[in-house]
């Protein structure tokens, strides 16, 4: 009877059960519940083309999107102590960044690029929600100095873009203390007369709102973002009244002055070209053109050959 249940019956159960389908082939849009296939909505720039919601976009996805030909450089950002306060609730916090390491293949919340984007140079930096909320930590921090201090050297402008749920609270005030240094460098670059330019995407919340994610020179937003300090709910719960429809997204933020743009993503890489050009006081970008050849002398033109004798 072992034989049977141990060997026999597990080969015929083999041979008839279906494969399974991979999780990662398709994903429901939380919006409208459309099934897309992965490849769609990658070409889609994750953004569903039912309803035109705008999805989570990882850091390296969206530098590949935005920069010419998707050609980039990570710029080196300094490492910090890895458990300054020794903070311990549910796990460790060395485990939870261990588990949001292998979860998002990032070393941290932040990722700062440099490249060129319509033919000019730019450095970039890109808040990871996915990596514990996209959290302002210390190394987040160090991030917007080492991406500022790379821009000034450069000279062009830098693009930032916001994802966080706010402050780090396993790294406490030392998390709190990003915001007045994140706010120098972003003076570092106004100082130098570049343009600082802050994209804002679903959600930008908490300390991050109240610091670097609104001093922006030009604020653009994704479609429908939650952009806030305090969430609705907590303002519901604080006031004890309904709050408007669309409150703190993109659009109700754009219509009372907060936002200058709210861009869709298919759009934002032209928008960025336009602005930053614009801001850089260069000429208007000419689609498809190519770099203007190099002057060369004329050669010089050789003397006629002298006529055979007859």
């Amino acid at each position: 009877m072992n034989w049977i249940s141990n060997v026999v019956k597990p080969k015929i159960n083999s041979l008839f059960s279906r494969r399974e389908t991979p999780d990662n082939l398709w994903t429901k849009c939380p919006e409208c519940g459309t099934m897309l296939f992965h490849r769609e909505l990658s070409e889609a720039l994750n953004t569903c083309p039912s309803c035109e919601h705008h999805m989570h976009m990882p850091p390296r996805d969206r530098f590949k999107a935005l920069f010419d030909d998707g050609l980039f450089v990570e710029v080196d950002v300094p490492a910090t102590v890895t458990d300054p306060l020794q903070f311990r609730d549910q796990k460790r916090y060395p485990d939870r960044m261990k588990e949001a390491q292998k979860k998002t293949s990032e070393k941290e919340a932040m990722l700062v690029a440099e490249g060129e984007i319509g033919r000019s140079k730019v450095v970039v930096a890109a808040q990871d929600f996915r990596f514990m909320g996209g959290s302002m930590s210390m190394y987040v921090g160090n991030a917007i100095i080492a991406a500022a201090e790379r821009a000034i050297k450069l000279k062009c402008p830098f693009i930032l873009f916001s994802a966080a749920g706010g402050a780090r609270m396993q790294e406490g005030i030392l998390s709190l203390m990003q915001m007045p240094r994140s706010t120098v460098a972003v003076n570092m670059i106004k100082e130098a007369g570049l343009p600082y330019i802050v994209v804002l995407t679903h959600p930008t919340t908490g300390g991050v709102t109240a610091s670097y994610a609104m001093l922006g020179d030009v604020h653009i937003a994704e479609p429908n973002a939650l952009i806030c300090f305090a969430g609705p709910r907590v303002i519901e719960q604080t006031i004890r009244e309904k709050l408007p429809e669309g409150f703190q997204r993109s659009e109700y933020l754009l219509d009372h002055g907060v936002l200058d743009r709210v861009t869709h993503r298919k759009d934002m890489k032209d928008e960025l070209v336009t602005i930053t050009r614009m801001l850089m006081k260069k000429p208007p970008r000419i689609v498809g053109d190519l770099p203007a050849p190099k002057p060369e002398t004329k050669a010089k033109k050789a003397d006629p050959k002298p006529e055979k004798a007859e």
